[in-house]
Formats: C-alpha cells, structure tokens, sequence
C-alpha cells in the first residue's frame, strides 16, 4: 500500500513537529482529494436520504410518499467543486437526481439553466401560500411531461382544475400522481380522458368522479398503491366493475376505497348490490386494505377478492340501524397473516372504533374499525353486532382497553348502554387476560360485569387475571361484587388502580 504524502504545516506541538490534529486533518484532506470516482459515487449514494422512515406510521406521510423537499440532498455536493459536480451530474441516473418544484421555486429559471433532469413537483405545504408565480411554474414544469416523474397537489378546487386541464397528454415518466383539495366540495374533480401515464405506480385521489374505464387506469397496470377518497354517490362503482378493474391490477400493495356518504337509497343500492358477481380479484402483493363506506357494498365486495398476505385491514361503515357482516368476519378469519393481540375500543362523540394490534409492543394495528354514530347506546349495539358471533375472530386478544375520549359527555350520551349490549360486545373477547377501563366507563362496565341470579361468574371473560382502571378511588366498590365471585369460584381477577 502505497504511503500518505509527507504532511508540511505551519502549525507544531511546541517543539517544532507537526501537532497531532494538524496531521490528522491534513491526512484527510489529502485523502478526500485522492478518491477515485467510484469511491465518491459510493459515498454519494450512501448520502442519498430515504423519502420515507422506515419507522414512520402517520397513515397521511405514508399515503403521501414522505419527505420529497429530501430530493434537494445533492445540491451540496454540486456544489463543493467543479470535479464532483461534473461526477455527480454525470451519474444523474445512477444517483436518481430530480429537480424539486415547489413553493417559491423559479421554475423558468431552473430549466433554462440546469440539466434536463426528472422533475418532482411538490405543493401541499398548508402553511405556504399559492401565488400566481407558483401556479405559472407549475403549469410550465407540466408542459415537460416527459420530464415529470412525481406530481403531489393539494389546493384549492379552482387551482386544481387549471392544472388537471394540463394534464392532457401522456405522461411516460410519471411515477406518482396525488391529487387532493383541501375540503369536500359538491362536484367532483375529473381527469382528462387523454391522460396517461403507463409507468404509474402510486395513484391517491381524493373527491374524484373516477369511471372505471378511463385510460388511465386501463394503461397503469403497474400500479402498487391505489386509494380512491371521496367518491361521490352518482360515481359509486357497481362491485362486480370493481372487482374486473382490480383483477388487472396484481401488483397491488396498498388498496383503500373511501365513498363520500352513504348509498343514496334503497334503489340504488339494489341496483348496484344486485347485478350478478362473475369476477374474483386475486391480490397476491396486497398489504393493506381499507374500505369507508356501508356494510352492504362491503359485503358484496369481499367474498370474491383474495388477499393471503394481507396485514392491516381498515374498515369504516357508515351509520345504520342493524348490520350483517358475515363475510367481513369470514375474510378476517381466513387471512392467515391478520394477526390479533392487543385491543382498544374507543367512544367518542361520532362513534367508536376499535384498534387491534399484531402483538405486544406493536405500533401499527393489524385492524381499525370505525362505526359512524351517536349516543353512547347505540355505539355498544353497533359494535356488539359486529364484534359478536358464534366464533368470534377475537378469540386471540388477550388485552383489551375501553376508552372514553371526550373531556365532557354530550346530552345525547345520557342514555346508558343496554347491560346485555354490553355483555354481548365482551363475549368477543372471551380470552382476554387484562381489562383495562377508563374512568369514565365505569360505572357501565361494572354494572355488566355484576352477578345475577342463575348466572356464572365465569360466562364473561373466563379467562381474565387483571382489571385496571382509572381515575377514581371507589371503583374497588363498584367491582367488588364481581371480583368476590370470581374469587369464590376459585379464579381470582386482580384490581389494580392506574394515576
């Protein structure tokens, strides 16, 4: 190996020599400078930053495809000499260089005097204001359509009309297309029928009339995640439709279908609900799952999609008087990688839902579920109708969390729950071995748990060791009647206070 030139400074040790840190410093600059190129390039790689964390779990930032400001990272190397910037625009493909469009970004200028490089155009920062200079360099960077690579809007209605107009043409680098306003609006946005875009993989639209047989989605068939938000009722895809347009579509990973309100009435439901099923949808690659909407379009949709490595399923029904799900709970129960251990009910003022995670210590949960409606009552008759059934798909939780998540009850929570609602919606977790109350349920959960005549202490949660709660000291009362029974039957239950 060969030597390191001898080092010459002005700086010494006070008897003449060279100090230590002066060699040290002045070995790495003679070293950065006697790099090859391909050890820079390396180097250059490595500095590349993920647009996503790899532990980041905000639905929104996933959907969104993170931090696309990170696309910038090269700007400083350009800069240090003419030798990297040289080295690194040469390697533009190699290190995947992008041209950031954005809020402030004089965009005229940067194509008139940078490389023709992939552009990236980003406007969905709330906290930045749209002038008219930001709304000009967009429509110009959509005028390089082979150029743009990722397109993520989120703006007012009038400005995105201007600027889905332009997208009339086929957009052969596009990767990634998101599109939404910041509020629901009565009358949908639509894209041009001409636009295509045969390399898309990443396609989130919110507040869209979207027909299934648009271009582009019949020429995308390389799409990974889909999530459609909002569709209006006029727009509603009739199942079987859907499920034709998702059998072209196997490299699927993230799928979520949002409706804007519930079917309009009963003809349109039959009308969609009853038209013969004839297309099973086999995802292979799905991961996730989410589904806003009523549990009618739901259960028509499920039994004829296949998903064998599905994760995390998110389900989100509008409000109704009853509900019937059986194939819901027949397709969580034969996904073989939907996992359950850990689970938290909440109530607040607009409904419940129920968080269910893989296992301890988990942050993603592999279930959410929401049930859209008011009064504390009716949320537990909800939830027992669809939580409760001959073989519950909860049978594995063992720790389960009742939540109250308001400061203050609203008058239309004076109703109490039905004991047997409640008693109903616990027998779906008839292994849980901790119960953990908040303080403000109570007095509900109790009353459920009390002993009546001819009943056994052990037809509820026969299997629990602990119950924590909340909050006040005189729970120990309101549990007590439940907590000697079970002692008595020779399975004691633990009571323990949480600050």
């Amino acid at each position: 190996m060969s030597r390191l030139p001898r080092l010459h400074s002005t700086e010494s040790n006070g008897q003449g020599a060279p100090s230590y840190e002066s060699q040290l410093w002045g070995s790495l600059r003679v070293y950065i400078h006697i790099l090859d190129d391909d050890s820079l390039l390396s180097i250059f790689s490595l500095c590349r930053p993920a647009l996503l964390d790899e532990d980041e779990t905000d639905d929104t930032h996933v959907l969104r495809g993170g931090r696309w400001d990170r696309e910038r990272w090269w700007y400083t190397f350009a800069h240090v000499c003419r030798r990297w910037r040289h080295l690194v625009l040469g390697s533009a493909s190699h290190l995947g260089l992008c041209l950031l469009c954005t809020y402030g970004t004089p965009v005229a200028d940067m194509l008139a005097q940078s490389p023709a490089l992939p552009l990236v155009m980003d406007y969905i920062n709330i906290q930045c204001e749209l002038t008219a200079q930001d709304e000009e360099g967009m429509l110009l960077a959509l005028r390089h359509r082979d150029r743009v690579r990722r397109i993520r809007l989120w703006m007012p209605v009038a400005n995105l009309e201007k600027l889905i107009a332009a997208m009339d043409d086929e957009f052969p680098m596009l990767d990634y297309l998101y599109i939404m306003p910041p509020a629901k609006h009565d009358t949908p946005l639509v894209l041009p029928e001409t636009l295509q875009a045969p390399h898309l993989r990443h396609l989130i639209l919110d507040d869209f009339a979207f027909p299934i047989g648009a271009p582009l989605l019949n020429t995308a068939a390389a799409i990974v995640t889909l999530s459609l938000m909002n569709i209006h009722p006029f727009a509603h895809f009739p199942p079987n439709d859907m499920l034709q347009w998702l059998s072209l579509l196997p490299q699927l990973e993230t799928l979520l279908i949002a409706f804007h309100s519930p079917i309009p009435n009963r003809d349109v439901e039959d009308q969609l609900l009853h038209t013969p099923t004839v297309t099973h949808a086999t995802l292979p690659n799905l991961r996730w799952f989410g589904f806003f909407g009523t549990s009618v379009y739901l259960e028509a949709l499920l039994p004829w999609i296949t998903t064998p490595n599905l994760k995390r399923l998110d389900i989100l029904l509008f409000n109704q008087l009853t509900f019937s799900i059986p194939h819901l709970l027949q397709f969580m129960r034969t996904t073989e990688n939907l996992t359950f251990n850990r689970a938290t009910i909440g109530f607040f003022n607009e409904g419940v839902d129920v968080r269910v995670y893989p296992g301890e210590g988990a942050r993603v949960f592999s279930l959410y579920m929401r049930i859209i409606c008011k009064g504390l009552d009716w949320q537990v008759a909800s939830a027992a109708q669809i939580f409760n059934g001959p073989t519950t798909v909860f049978s594995a939780v063992d720790d389960l969390a009742l939540e109250y998540r308001r400061h203050s009850v609203p008058w239309e929570w004076k109703n109490e729950a039905d004991r047997e609602q409640w008693r109903e919606l616990l027998r779906s977790f008839n292994r849980v071995k901790t119960l953990r109350v908040d303080r403000k349920l109570i007095r509900e959960v109790s009353r459920s748990l009390q002993i009546e005549a001819g009943q056994s202490p052990m037809e509820l949660l026969p299997e629990l060791k602990k119950l924590t709660y909340t909050g006040i000291d005189d729970a120990r009362t309101s549990f007590a009647s439940f907590i000697d029974a079970r002692q008595t039957a020779g399975y004691p239950v633990s009571l323990v206070r949480l600050c």
